[in-house]
């Protein structure tokens, strides 16, 4: 059974903010993540503020794009409040240097940041929060984590919580500029019954992914389960123009503005990683590459779907900065999946093979607790729908 098309709606200009007037919706009854429609409300009702309101665009399907404020601070180490102080009482304590971000400046490789997010959220006790590096984010090979006051874990806001948010930001590739308005990572709401535990989690097991695949395929091909939907990384099927396979960072680039859209010539930053016959490849130690997987997916629209890291004990690399998928993520006409997941991979202290159909990552489903008004590739700014493998969309396309 094929999905519904995705409804246009009005979602505005860039200046556009999210009107606070008229009536005001409520959060809906269901557990589970908040679409787009329930965020906004938390808008209107003032559970999310910023100091120059909120934008619609960056209302998303499931999430709430999160911006960079006017102050950074360069760092040297990473640190977490814990629960007894606040980010800026650990920020007291080391010695840093304070970066106006009004008018735009350099966040070198290597560095380490803390960033103000114009963002603030008064949430209720029923209301939690995950966030996570925005797409392009993690095409970038920028770590970025989220911080809140009071807080022992990253990424993560307490239900209840009220007061400001935080990224911590770290270029590994490329050295970027960002602004006051820049975007890097998003958040995404999680309502919970109140008679459902704090810790009670959102995902759907495998026997659900089943029953759901059955009725609407959620990837091309066979369905492999392992807590979650098994991807591969596809080695060996070049793209319709050429027998590239992947992309390595270059070590020694330009900066890199995030907000330029179509802006850079890749072969500047990135060497081309080619198909071998024996569908082989040898990870560098500390590289950072971007790969595809070999299955194509289709995110359903009342889901949402993370990406996983690999299991530690199938590999010595990591997969995925970014992994959050909206609903409507590789929508097709026909119902078939559409897109493929791009796969942002870096090796650690020793080379690792990897090898065509390997498992590399799997895709964990969640339950919104509705579906949204309108669908990833509805939006504007859809750049990754129907995508096989991709750059992040800073650049144009790679051409041989």
């Amino acid at each position: 059974m094929a999905s519904p098309v995705p409804n246009l709606l009005d979602v505005g200009s860039d200046s556009a903010l999210v009107s606070t007037h008229g009536v005001v919706a409520d959060l809906g009854l269901k557990s589970g993540l908040l679409p787009r429609q329930r965020i906004r409300a938390m808008v209107q009702r003032k559970m999310i503020v910023a100091t120059e309101g909120i934008l619609e665009n960056q209302l998303q399907p499931a999430s709430l794009d999160l911006r960079v404020a006017q102050r950074a601070f360069r760092i040297r180490a990473s640190f977490i409040p814990g629960r007894e102080r606040t980010v800026q009482d650990q920020l007291a304590r080391l010695k840093h240097d304070e970066i106006d971000l009004r008018h735009g400046a350099v966040l070198e490789k290597g560095s380490m940041y803390l960033v103000e997010l114009q963002e603030h959220l008064k949430l209720q006790e029923i209301i939690s929060a995950v966030a996570n590096p925005k797409s392009s984010t993690g095409r970038l090979d920028i770590f970025t984590r989220l911080i809140a006051n009071h807080s022992d874990v990253f990424d993560n806001v307490a239900s209840g919580y009220e007061g400001p948010l935080f990224a911590e930001v770290s270029p590994r590739s490329f050295s970027i500029k960002i602004r006051k308005g820049s975007r890097l990572n998003q958040i995404r709401f999680r309502r919970r019954n109140p008679t459902q535990d704090v810790h009670e989690g959102f995902l759907l097991d495998d026997k659900e992914l089943r029953t759901r695949h059955d009725k609407s395929p959620l990837v091309d091909g066979k369905l492999t389960l392992r807590n979650g939907l098994v991807l591969r990384v596809s080695l060996a099927f070049p793209n319709a123009e050429n027998d590239v396979v992947g992309f390595r960072a270059q070590k020694y680039t330009d900066t890199i503005d995030v907000d330029k859209v179509d802006s850079y010539d890749p072969t500047e930053y990135w060497e081309p990683v080619h198909r071998r016959k024996d569908g082989r490849v040898i990870l560098d130690p500390h590289q950072f590459y971007i790969f595809a997987s070999q299955e194509q997916v289709h995110i359903p629209p009342d889901l949402a779907a993370e990406m996983v890291a690999i299991d530690p004990e199938m590999g010595e690399f990591r997969v995925h900065y970014a992994g959050f998928f909206d609903p409507g993520f590789g929508f097709t006409e026909d119902g078939r999946p559409g897109s493929r997941a791009v796969l942002e991979v870096r090796s650690h202290e020793i080379p690792f093979l990897i090898e065509d159909g390997q498992i590399i990552g799997r895709l964990a489903f969640l339950h919104l607790s509705e579906a949204p008004d309108i669908l990833y590739g509805a939006l504007p700014g859809s750049h990754y729908q129907g995508q096989g493998l991709k750059l992040s969309k800073h650049f144009v396309p790679f051409q041989l």
